[in-house]
């Protein structure tokens, strides 16, 4: 298997590559050369089978020349040793949580497989990678513990300062060893830019290797399928295809859904849930895609003006926006029907959702009142309490704090802060 570049002006690359690059020469995201169906035998027994053996049959046509599959099962093993319950929550419409890893966030998987590949590659090649990566949230503190210790593996997070919920930013900032927490001044997107212009400096790239661990990075993205499919071994039994409505920011997360599809997983149609960070849902209105400076919500995961994936969704349905259409919609809720949403919710059901999950459920909602005969699943991305503030503001009461968050609240933050992008030059050099 083989992996292309999207701007189709660099050379095709292998799984390892493709994952040590992070992007490709031309600027382009990678993308596999082909997507084969699986048998229809593995959907129709797939209750029979484990997570692990659904993940390792998902992923293989896409890593087998690069990994072989006694490492590769190892690497799932350590991946996927947590669970991906489906929870009901009213009639139609249950929830799939993805918030029982070690950060408490979908990201998880991505970042532990990625971590993973990368360790494995660095045991038979000399020197130092170094991963650079900008967050919104979630995928800092999934990218610290998926990465710390890894030999041969240095990490630089950058993120907004004050943008991100602080159990987020104690994820990313604590962890020290090879773990290094930039706080810049600014927005997402300004630590987004400063990202892609390193992997555009040339002086920087001849004296280090960088590579991202954003959902650009294939080993982050495309493990993120394996959870589409417990959702679907999961409620199989309720004999209808699922919509599944999405929570999103960079739309790694649904590109990895559609993924699945294109693996022969019946999908009635997916939902990309956003926050008024709305770029991609009127591009679905207008057919015209136009990014836009990205503005702090509650749902700060999903403060992305211009995101990364969709040009990969695009890929998949050949870049024909009525290909798209037929299994694709996406709408925008601001936070204000956020918070009446996750207090509803609560009181009518007792279940407790975070800023995203409410999104996604809205999302949800919006799509039954045109298809109210379909079963829905939304994503809960991250467990309620990363955004305890939110929650006990919203929802009058205070969570029990879980193991995974307890260790991390009183330990001592460690930043480096910036305002430039010369100032991250200077440091990635430094070092």
């Amino acid at each position: 298997m083989k992996f292309y570049s999207l701007n189709k002006k660099a050379p095709e690359v292998s799984f390892k590559d493709a994952v040590i690059n992070g992007i490709a020469p031309d600027r382009g995201l990678y993308f596999p050369e082909s997507i084969t169906p699986l048998p229809d035998t593995f959907f129709s027994t797939i209750e029979s089978l484990s997570n692990q053996e659904i993940a390792f049959l998902a992923i293989h046509q896409f890593v087998k020349e690069t990994i072989p599959d006694e490492k590769l099962r190892e690497i799932l093993a350590n991946v996927l040793d947590f669970d991906f319950p489906i929870i009901e929550i009213e009639d139609k419409i249950s929830t799939l949580e993805l918030f029982h890893g070690p950060t408490m966030a979908f990201k998880d998987v991505g970042a532990r497989f990625m971590a993973n590949c990368l360790g494995y590659f660095s045991e038979r090649k000399k020197g130092e990678v170094t991963v650079l990566v900008a967050t919104s949230g979630d995928t800092g503190g999934a990218v610290a513990n998926g990465f710390l210790g890894v030999e041969g593996v240095r990490v630089v997070i950058l993120y907004p300062s004050g943008k991100v919920s602080e159990i987020q930013e104690k994820q990313l900032t604590t962890l020290g060893q090879n773990i290094a927490a930039i706080e810049v001044e600014g927005t997402f997107d300004d630590c987004q830019r400063m990202v892609k212009t390193a992997f555009l400096d040339e002086e920087i790239t001849t004296n280090r290797k960088l590579t991202s661990a954003n959902s650009i990075n294939v080993a982050r993205w495309l493990p993120q399928l394996f959870y589409f499919l417990f959702a679907y071994k999961q409620a199989k039994s309720k004999g209808k295809e699922i919509v599944f409505s999405i929570p999103s920011g960079n739309f790694g997360n649904v590109c990895a859904g559609m993924v699945a599809q294109k693996l022969g997983m019946p999908v009635r149609r997916f939902i990309a849930a956003t926050n008024v960070n709305d770029t991609v849902p009127q591009f679905m209105v207008t057919g015209e895609y136009e990014p836009k400076p990205s503005i702090a919500t509650i749902s700060n995961a999903m403060d992305v003006g211009d995101p990364s994936n969709f040009v990969r969704i695009q890929n998949l349905y050949d870049n024909d926006f009525s290909k798209l259409s037929e299994i694709f919609s996406s709408y925008a809720f601001d936070d204000a029907l956020t918070k009446m949403t996750m207090s509803k919710i609560y009181k009518e059901t007792g279940y407790m959702t975070d800023p995203h999950g409410a999104v996604g459920y809205l999302g949800l909602k919006k799509h039954q009142k045109i298809d109210s005969e379909s079963y829905g699943i939304f994503l809960e991305t991250a467990h309620p309490v990363k955004f305890l503030d939110i929650v006990e503001e919203t929802l009058h009461m205070k969570p029990e704090i879980p193991k995974q968050i307890q260790a991390v609240m009183n330990k001592e933050k460690v930043s480096i802060k910036i305002k430039s992008y010369k100032e991250l030059k200077a440091y990635l050099l430094s070092k």
